[in-house]
């Protein structure tokens, strides 16, 4: 089977929501990964990561973002890691489906560093 192939499996396996789930999940804390989808806060990006919107974000968005991003890239080694592939392929194949999923109205980015809203 062609290494892309896997790839997307293994990223559709995993449901990239339930691996996505755990890097969501953080300490109760006021913010939260969806809360701050919400609130235009933060946006996926097309690298697999989350990212503040505002340029000039709050310490608690930056924390969240920074705990996501944190947890994801731990998924993204793993997988990578068990399929003998780059950890940015596994992140750049995470983002295009993360992307794809995104509700209309969410903040999303592109990989130009803009962010707009998904129609």
């Amino acid at each position: 089977m062609p290494r892309t192939h896997l790839l997307v499996r293994l990223v559709l396996a995993l449901g990239l929501g339930a691996g996505l789930a755990l890097a969501a999940a953080t300490p109760v804390r006021a913010l939260d990964l969806d809360h701050a989808r919400a609130q235009g806060l933060v946006g996926e990006q097309a690298d697999g990561y989350v990212g503040a919107v505002d340029p000039q974000p709050s310490a608690e968005v930056r924390a969240l973002v920074a705990d996501v991003n944190a947890k994801r890239r731990a998924a993204y080694e793993d997988i990578a890691r068990k399929n003998n592939t780059a950890v940015s392929a596994v992140a750049a194949l995470a983002g295009q489906r993360l992307l794809e999923r995104a509700p209309p109205g969410a903040w999303i980015s592109g990989g130009d560093g803009r962010w707009y809203q998904k129609k």
